[in-house]
């Protein structure tokens, strides 16, 4: 629909609002909500860490009776189910709001199209599709989960000027600066889980946490593909286990090609990883676990580590934005070939953005889906 340049602007900071809490409201969606009266915000909320309580609960409550008569901007329609809490959409009708403007309809079945029909039932006026497509980018987890039965998979990938992503034997490299890597840590704090396979959790022996100061609490889920359970007890991954969760994803998946281990010794070793905090998660693929992961709440899924691990997401079709973070150094004849540079990126791709941070560039890339389209 045609939208008032007010309408958008304050669309525009609801959608920039519900991204402050994107990856850490467990399996609801992080939504904005703001309250407007005589073109002035009285009230502002976003879906609150662990999902609740919801946007348009906290801001009608900050709000108080001056909602009345109030036009609400809220970046997904309003619940219309009962759960722990009201529906929202009973909640702005109560509170005699006036107006309704929506960004995108919610996919969930428990919600789609009944959260606009009570407030319509109401007597308050609805407008949805407001910057719908600025939504759906900041939602493009939740609505993957909801629509597809999977999380939104990125995959990150850092490689020199010459199109390596590490060398031979030397476990972790500084291919990126300083900048660029505070930027990883910012994204690994919007995600719900990060995977890297087992060929960089041993040669790397990574943390896979946010270390920046301030967000530390915000690390996400670290997996580990580990199909035959080679993940050492002296890594860092399994000495922090108990403090930030670590699943293995044994018996399928990417993990490299490394002989089998015998019956006996795997259930030695899935004793020991349990015992030491590590969660086991048997799947037989990629197209398997990602499901498993999306029953689990998981909306985001940043895949880091490894070129075997990346050719398998994306000859899988299971991966929905590229991330090439690339550094002005070369590595040479000894480094290990990226499986993707900005000359070779699918079709179905399209570059949305390019990025400098500080000596380094990044691109940006995402493939569309239809079937995300909800309003």
């Amino acid at each position: 629909m045609s939208a008032t340049p007010e309408d958008r602007r304050f669309m525009a900071a609801a959608i920039r609002l519900s991204r402050r809490h994107t990856g850490q409201t467990s399996t609801n969606p992080s939504v904005g909500c703001i309250l407007v009266k005589d073109g002035v915000v009285i009230a502002s909320a976003v879906t609150a860490k662990g999902g609740r309580p919801h946007a348009e609960a906290q801001a009608l409550a900050l709000a108080g009776e001056a909602a009345r008569g109030a036009t609400a901007y809220v970046t997904l329609e309003p619940c219309s189910h009962y759960g722990r809490t009201p529906p929202c959409a009973n909640a702005l009708v109560a509170a005699g709001v006036s107006r309704v403007v929506v960004c995108l309809t919610d996919p969930d079945p428990r919600v789609s199209g009944r959260g606009l029909a009570i407030l319509r039932d109401g007597h308050i006026a609805v407008d949805s599709g407001i910057l719908e497509e600025e939504g759906r980018l900041a939602l493009e987890a939740y609505l993957m989960r909801q629509m597809k039965g999977r999380p939104h998979v990125t995959l990150k990938l850092a490689l020199s000027a010459d199109g390596m992503i590490g060398r031979h034997g030397e476990g972790q490299l500084a291919i990126t600066g300083p900048v660029s890597r505070a930027q990883v840590h910012v994204l690994r704090a919007e995600m719900d889980a990060i995977l890297v396979g087992i060929g960089t959790a041993i040669a790397d022996d990574p943390d896979l946490t946010v270390r920046l100061p301030g967000l530390e609490e915000r690390s996400p889920l670290r997996i580990v593909l580990d199909r035959h359970l080679r993940l050492p007890l002296t890594s860092r991954l399994v000495r922090t286990a108990k403090d930030v969760p670590v699943m293995v994803v044994a018996q399928g998946g990417a993990g490299g090609a490394e002989t089998r281990a015998e019956p006996e010794i795997l259930a030695d070793r899935r004793k020991a990883l349990t015992q030491a905090g590590v969660e086991i998660l048997d799947a037989a693929d990629l197209p398997h676990l990602l499901p498993q992961l999306a029953g689990r709440g998981l909306s985001s899924l940043l895949v880091e580590g490894g070129a075997t691990v990346a050719r398998a997401f994306l000859d899988a079709g299971l991966v929905d934005r590229i991330l090439l973070f690339e550094g002005e150094g070369t590595i040479g004849a000894a480094g290990i070939e990226s499986p993707l540079t900005a000359h070779d990126i699918p079709e179905d791709y399209k570059p949305v953005r390019r990025l400098r941070f500080g000596t380094d560039s990044c691109c940006d890339y995402e493939r569309e889906f239809e079937c995300l389209r909800v309003s």
